[in-house]
Parts: structure tokens; C-alpha cells; sequence
């Protein structure tokens, strides 16, 4: 039986009709790059922490990286809307997430780092951490949905936050992406 069948999202559609969770690679490098074109430059600013020129430069390096883990939440019709990538540097992960601006607050941000969050504890890596600017109202929404301990670092205009995979490995991970 298919896991989404008796789920409904918000405003009552069946779950067939919502968006799911996928593995990324370099085979979806189009996709990523027209879902980083709908973005807003103040999206793309928060994720890259400077003005980023033709997503092609960089998306192609970054889903071909080896290690890397690279997960995405797809639309029926073949759109991706979020991506999250862990980027693995010695024995720690690294976390990045872009959510399209149409789908951020819906809880989609939220649920692809608990994913990521284990992918990160099944790897065997200590801690997973992000790169965000200070006062990044989003990633504060983000992080407030999840039950694990995270720890901050501020330093010359970014705040590095992580979380020990051994507190990750007990929160319980959703069955579905919503």
C-alpha cells in the first residue's frame, strides 16, 4: 500500500497530488537550476550567503560531489521545489536547504532536514552543521520544529549551528515529506 495514500495536506488535497521526496544526482541537474531560477535573489542570498551567478556553474559541482548526500521534493509534474544537501568534511556533514519562496512555510524545510538528519547518522558522520547568517528568521522556523539539541557559534557575520548525529538518531523521522 502506498504510505501517502490515506494523507491529506493542507487544504484538503489527497496526498497522490503531493510533492515527494527524492534522491539527487547529476542526472536532475535542469531541474535544480530552473527551481533555483523561481527563486527570490533574497532566497538564493540566505542559501549562498552572496549573489549567485548561472546556477549551472555550481549545481553541476555540487550534485556530482562524492560522499555528498543530495535529496529533493518533486512535484507530480517533475518540478522540484526544495532541495537539501549534505556535504560530507572530515568525520561532520555539512546541511544545505533551498526551498522555492512559493513553498516555504509548509512545514517542507522542516521535514527535508530530519531527512538529511539521518542520512547523516546512517553515514556514520558526528555532527551535522549549517553556515547562517545572523537573525535568519527561516532557519530559526526551520530549526523550531525539531526536537534536537542544536548549538550556535557566532563569528564574523555568520553563525555556524550544529547538532550531535547521536541526538538526531532519537528523534523520530516522519513517513512522509509533510
Amino acid at each position: 500500500m502506498n504510505p501517502f495514500a490515506r494523507t491529506r495536506l493542507r487544504g484538503g488535497r489527497p496526498a497522490r497530488h503531493a510533492p515527494r521526496l527524492v534522491e539527487l544526482g547529476p542526472r536532475d541537474l535542469e531541474r535544480a537550476v530552473a527551481m533555483h531560477l523561481r527563486c527570490s535573489p533574497g532566497t538564493l542570498w540566505s542559501r549562498y550567503h552572496r549573489a549567485m551567478g548561472d546556477p549551472r556553474s555550481y549545481l553541476s559541482t555540487l550534485l556530482a560531489r562524492p560522499g555528498a548526500v543530495h535529496l529533493g521534493v518533486r512535484q507530480p509534474d517533475g518540478d522540484l521545489v526544495a532541495v537539501g544537501h549534505l556535504m560530507p568534511d572530515r568525520g561532520n556533514a555539512e546541511a544545505a536547504l533551498l526551498v522555492e519562496d512559493a513553498w516555504q512555510n509548509s512545514g517542507l524545510g522542516s521535514r527535508l532536514l530530519r531527512h538529511l538528519g539521518h542520512r547523516a547518522v546512517g553515514a556514520g558522520w558526528k555532527e551535522v552543521y549549517g553556515l547562517v547568517l545572523p537573525g535568519d528568521a527561516k532557519i530559526a522556523a526551520i530549526l523550531s520544529h525539531t526536537s534536537v539539541p542544536v548549538h550556535a557559534v557566532h563569528e564574523e557575520g555568520v553563525t555556524t549551528l550544529w547538532a550531535e548525529t547521536g541526538d538526531i538518531g532519537a528523534e523520530e523521522l516522519p513517513a512522509d515529506v509533510w
